[in-house]
Order: C-alpha cells, then sequence, then structure tokens
C-alpha cells in the first residue's frame, strides 16, 4: 500500500489538515492505497499554481510542448503494466483491459503532441483597402479536469493532453474512488520533465473541491465526464463566472440487430460494447432491439459465447469480467433485474450475483444477465443500469425502432448491426446520437471526435476537435 501526496507546483505536498481517503480494491475489499483529502485551501493552491505558470507555458513554442508530451508518452509505454496494475487494483477491471486502456490512454498523448504543431489561424480577405484580417488561436487558461472512476487513464489523458498541447495549465480532480492511477500518471508527469504548476493535482472532497473551482474566476475551462445530474449543478455553477465547459455525461445506447445482420458480428458487437469493464461505461449499450426474425437466433449464439466468460478479480488469470465498483452499483443492477422479471421478463441466462470478502463495501460481482421478453415499462429500459445486464426487445419496421431508439433524454451512443449499406447509413442518420457504431461495437478512436447529443453531453473529446475546447479564437484587424 502506498500513501501518496498532493502534487502542486511542483512538490508533493500533505492537505492541510493531513485527513486521508483510503482507496479500496472493489475485487477483494482491501486497502490499496490512500490519498491526501484536499479541501478549499488546497485547491486555491493548485489554481495558484497552474495560473502563474500558464504566462510561461502559454508562450512555450509548440514544438517545445510537444516534445514535453512525447516524453510522456514514451513513459506511459515503458510503466504501463505498472500503471495497469494498480489500475485493476482500485477500479477492478480485468489486467488485460487495464493494459488496453493504459495505452489507450498514452495514444491521446501522442495524438495531441503532434496537433501542438498544427494550431493554425487564418488569414482573411478584407473589404476595405489597406486593411488585413488575421485570426488567432490562443490557448483559454487554467483548465480544471474533473474524470470518473470507470477509465482512471484514459479520461485524464483525454482531457489533459489536448489542454498541454493548446497551452493550458491544468488542475487534475480525479475520482476519489481510483485517484492512484491518476497519481501514476502524473509521477511521469514530474519525470518528464513538466515545468512546475503546469499539471497540478487535487484528490478529496468532490463537493469543496467543485466548488472552489467553480467560484475562482481564474479557471477558464471545465472539462467533466461523469454524470449528468453532476454535469448540469456543473454547467448552472460556471454560470456566474462564464466559465467554458465540455461535458461528456451519460448514455442510454440502444443497440439494433436487424434481420439481415451478420449475428456472429452482432453478438461480438454485444461483448464490446457491453461487456467491457462489466457495463461500467457511459457509451454501453443498454437496450438491445432485435428484429422478431432473428431474436431466438441471436439469444442462442449470445448465451453460447456467455458460457465462456470468467467472473472474478481482474488480477487473475483469464478473468473476463470483474467487479463493480461498489455495494450502491451491485444494488441498483439487482434492482433492474428484479424489476425486469416482477413485470414479466424472462432471464435467458445469469440473474444473480455474489459478494465475497469482510467489506461490506466492497466485492461485489454480478453475472452477465440476458433478458427476454422485455417491455419498454421495465427500468433497464428508461434507466442507465451501469452493469452487464442485456435486456432484450423485439421489433418488426424501421421506423418502429428508430422511434423507440430516440425516445430518450440522452444521445451519446448507438449501434447498429445490419448488412445493407443503405440502411444501415440512413438509419445512423436519424439517430439522434453523437457516436453510432455501424456493425461496429468500439467505435472509440482517438483519431475522432467523441462526445454526445441532447442530455449527454456539450463538446467534442478526441481528434483535432479536441483542440478547439482549449482555445480562443481572436480577430485582429490591422490597419496598414
Amino acid at each position: 500500500m502506498k500513501e501518496y501526496k498532493l502534487y502542486i507546483n511542483g512538490e508533493w505536498i500533505e492537505a492541510d489538515q493531513e485527513e486521508k481517503i483510503e482507496v479500496i480494491n472493489p475485487a477483494t475489499g482491501e486497502i490499496v492505497g490512500t490519498v491526501p483529502n484536499a479541501k478549499e485551501a488546497e485547491t486555491k493552491k493548485a489554481i495558484d499554481a497552474a495560473y502563474k505558470a500558464f504566462e510561461e507555458w502559454s508562450i512555450l513554442p509548440a514544438n517545445k510542448r510537444a516534445r514535453y508530451l512525447n516524453k510522456l508518452f514514451q513513459l506511459m509505454l515503458e510503466n504501463q503494466k505498472d500503471i495497469a496494475e494498480t489500475l485493476t487494483k482500485e477500479q477492478g477491471k480485468p489486467l488485460k483491459e487495464a493494459i488496453g486502456e493504459v495505452r489507450y490512454a498514452a495514444s491521446y498523448v501522442e495524438w495531441y503532441a503532434e496537433e501542438a504543431k498544427r494550431n493554425y489561424g487564418e488569414t482573411i480577405p478584407a473589404f476595405r483597402k489597406n486593411t488585413k484580417i488575421l485570426v488567432l488561436r490562443q490557448p483559454v487558461g487554467v483548465v480544471a479536469a474533473i474524470t470518473p472512476w470507470n477509465f482512471p487513464a484514459a479520461m485524464i489523458t483525454r482531457k489533459i493532453a489536448p489542454a498541454l498541447a493548446a497551452g493550458c495549465t491544468v488542475v487534475l480532480k480525479p475520482a476519489e474512488q481510483t485517484p492512484l492511477t491518476a497519481m501514476k500518471i502524473i509521477e511521469l508527469i514530474e519525470k518528464a520533465g513538466f515545468p512546475k504548476g503546469v499539471v497540478n493535482i487535487v484528490t478529496g472532497d468532490p463537493v469543496i473541491i467543485g466548488k472552489t473551482i467553480m467560484e475562482d474566476n481564474r479557471v477558464r475551462k471545465i472539462a467533466f465526464t461523469g454524470s449528468t445530474e453532476v454535469g448540469k449543478i456543473l454547467m448552472k455553477q460556471s454560470a456566474d463566472t462564464i466559465k467554458r465547459v465540455s461535458l461528456e455525461l451519460g448514455g442510454h445506447a440502444p443497440f439494433i440487430v436487424f434481420d439481415d445482420a451478420d449475428l456472429d458480428k452482432a453478438v461480438k458487437g454485444v461483448f464490446a460494447s457491453k461487456l467491457l469493464n462489466c457495463g461500467q461505461i457511459c457509451m454501453a449499450s443498454n437496450r438491445f432491439y432485435v428484429h422478431e426474425d432473428v431474436v431466438g437466433a441471436f439469444v442462442e449464439k449470445l448465451k453460447d459465447k456467455l458460457k465462456r466468460c470468467k467472473i472474478g478479480n481482474g488480477l487473475e488469470e483469464d478473468v473476463t469480467i470483474g467487479p463493480l465498483i461498489d455495494k450502491n452499483s451491485f444494488e441498483k443492477v439487482s434492482r433492474h433485474v428484479q424489476d425486469a422479471v416482477e413485470k414479466g421478463a424472462t432471464i435467458e441466462a445469469g440473474g444473480e450475483g455474489f459478494h465475497q470478502g469482510n467489506n461490506e463495501d466492497a466485492g461485489y460481482f454480478y453475472a452477465p444477465t440476458i433478458l427476454s421478453n422485455v417491455g419498454e415499462n421495465m427500468c433497464v429500459m428508461y434507466e442507465e443500469t451501469f452493469g452487464p445486464v442485456i435486456p432484450i426487445i423485439t421489433f418488426k419496421t424501421e421506423e418502429e425502432v428508430i422511434k423507440a431508439s430516440n425516445n430518450t433524454n440522452y444521445g451519446l451512443a448507438a449501434y447498429v448491426f445490419t448488412e445493407s449499406l443503405s440502411r444501415g447509413l440512413r438509419v445512423s442518420e436519424k439517430l439522434e446520437y453523437g457516436i453510432v457504431g455501424l456493425n461496429d461495437g468500439s467505435p472509440s478512436e482517438v483519431q475522432a471526435p467523441f462526445g454526445g447529443w441532447k442530455e449527454s453531453g456539450i463538446g467534442r473529446e478526441g481528434g483535432h476537435h479536441g483542440m478547439d475546447a482549449f482555445l480562443e479564437t481572436k480577430y485582429l484587424s490591422i490597419g496598414l
């Protein structure tokens, strides 16, 4: 077990009150590390450091900022197993998935090291003689990055890498359940030689830290991934200082299987979009609309594939399904399954979970569960489950399934399986979602814009689009 400190202005320091947060392994209930329980004073110190460092970092030539990011990228690859083991211990996902996440996280650092050098402006023809119009893009300022527990490595780099590439400085607030992965990345940032104050981390009470960040007008940008409920609070709080906000929020993704779909491909898509990280993914497929002519064959193929799943501690060999993050998550999944059964659903596979260990807050597992005969009145069809539950409802027509899929306030991701290119494109365009996986269960890529419509968020992360949120546009009119 390692006891971490805060990293502020290039130094590792204790919180003023020396209070600690214990980080628990969700598979075993064991304490795997501690971090300081920072509050207002420490958060202000981090903002002070970032604000002071911004003056020099923002004018550092882009190729030099890129060198720092490239060094961090190399260090993340060299230390990927160490980071991944920490990630599995505090978050629970199988080690193979954790290694994949660390590589994915590193790819954002590499990508934005390259994008740092491509922050192009414009020259626009003027309508007045002897006048030139220039458009410049300059860093927005201090950025607060607030990240979730389900992807504790990737959600950090997806935010701070473009911020740093743009010339912004950062105050990072990781989720209190999974701060150790963030600490590992910060250690590598220090090792890469980033100047003091460019990246700072505070761990602790999310309400106090969040309030301090939102009230400080020196913080010009908030990059947040988390629940829609918290995202709405941050939007309201941002109004007083007119902060920029990027919000990647909840989802309730439809997974549509047409009668001409390649069912093997669709089943593979279920595993990628639903069972990764035990279903604890914002873009996880939640509502499974399967054409009535193929539902029987689809369910049988899915049941057969589920037989090869192994549930357990993510550090154990061949485990494919890890634990749920805590007791509350387990109770929510159990409640959703029970509600569906009480309203007429049939359990085709799974349907139960278990608890192991002596810690009442951890050690909760739930078997991948298939539900058939599902109705729209069941909780699984209108609430985000965030667990390994696959509720299947049948449909007849294209129009019917599009209407049902769009009948939600969320709009992050959707999945469509059909061998008809015309149908696939037609349906994808009609779906009210920011991301559509057409015959693809894992459409998240570093070079593509990630984000949702409606109450699933504002802004895009990834690709060249991800730089926009961290840059201000300045119009310069020059009289000659």
